[in-house]
């Protein structure tokens, strides 16, 4: 549905270091750098990172998070280790979310501005 999102931040180095590293696990990248603003993906920028003025205020009950697609559950696990030691905190550990679906595995994470993060894989 969507081309891609766009998210602002307070410090884009600190993003960087972030998203360069929990992203990488997940086979996702900088494709695009310019100025205060990268560009996040695979084949094609789907995740904009920018300065902002006034980034969203971290709301953990607005329900709002952004799910990236993992290729396997030991890139989910990367994943979660990766961004906790890049600045991230624990939003929930790897593993399966029976909940959610009977191959659901995933883990969630918050980057250093907030925004809640989730890596999920539904192979078995």
């Amino acid at each position: 549905m969507w081309d891609h999102v766009s998210i602002g931040v307070r410090d884009i180095d600190v993003a960087r270091k972030f998203y360069d590293a929990a992203l990488r696990p997940l086979g996702y990248t900088c494709l695009s750098e310019s100025g205060d603003m990268l560009g996040y993906g695979r084949d094609g920028v789907a995740l904009w990172i920018g300065m902002a003025a006034r980034p969203v205020p971290a709301d953990t009950g607005s329900g709002l998070h952004f799910c990236l697609r993992a290729p396997n559950r030991e890139s989910v696990i990367a994943f979660h280790a990766a961004a906790m030691h890049a600045g991230g905190t624990d939003n929930g550990k790897p593993g399966l979310r029976a909940d959610y679906g009977e191959n659901y595995y995933a883990a969630f994470v918050i980057d250093p501005d907030g925004y809640r993060l989730e890596a999920y894989c539904g192979l078995p």
